[in-house]
């Protein structure tokens, strides 16, 4: 069965479809709400939510453009509408700080020490951090999503940045001061 006519069989929520619509893209759509949120249950909570957007809303997709990038878009915004209902986004506004660049050795970090330290970071700063920096979003386009000003989407990517600087640097110290 081609993937047109199980989005149509989802169309007439046929289950059989909707399993196979959540077996394909299950995985790819967890690391995205797993990005997004702070620890793994929070992740499943919101996959499982934005499958019930997805095919709850799935006559809205025409065939017209990427079915995965459809889907993706759903489950960013599902997330980021959770955040916005908690008001953990409300931040006054703020200067942007300057560039902050960070050059670590590559052996000094492995890519699960990096992703767990971007889920350490307080919700704001993640958010804004994720959708700038893993997703390509434009200040603009961020504080639209998320309801906050351009100035404040740079002001939370320059702290994210600055956060995730320090604990890299104390991570360098830490490995240095084992031998």
């Amino acid at each position: 069965m081609t993937l047109p006519q199980i989005i149509e069989d989802c169309k007439e929520n046929k289950p059989e479809a909707q399993a196979m619509i959540y077996e394909l893209f299950a995985p790819k759509l967890m690391a995205i709400c797993f990005k997004y949120s702070k620890n793994k249950q929070e992740a499943e909570d919101n996959l499982h939510d934005g499958f019930l957007i997805i095919f709850k809303k799935i006559d809205q997709f025409k065939h017209k453009g990427s079915f995965e990038g459809w889907m993706k878009r759903i489950v960013i915004n599902c997330t980021l509408q959770k955040y916005r209902k908690k008001n953990v986004l409300q931040l006054t506004q703020e200067e942007a700080q300057e560039e902050i660049f960070v050059e670590v050795e590559e052996s000094a970090l492995n890519i699960d020490d990096l992703l767990y330290m971007i889920q350490q970071l307080p919700n704001r700063y993640r958010l804004v951090f994720n959708l700038y920096v893993l997703d390509g979003y434009t200040h603009k386009q961020i504080g639209n999503m998320l309801n906050i000003s351009d100035g404040t989407s740079k002001s939370n990517l320059s702290r994210a940045k600055l956060i995730l600087k320090n604990k890299l640097e104390n991570k360098e110290l830490k490995n240095q001061n084992t031998f």
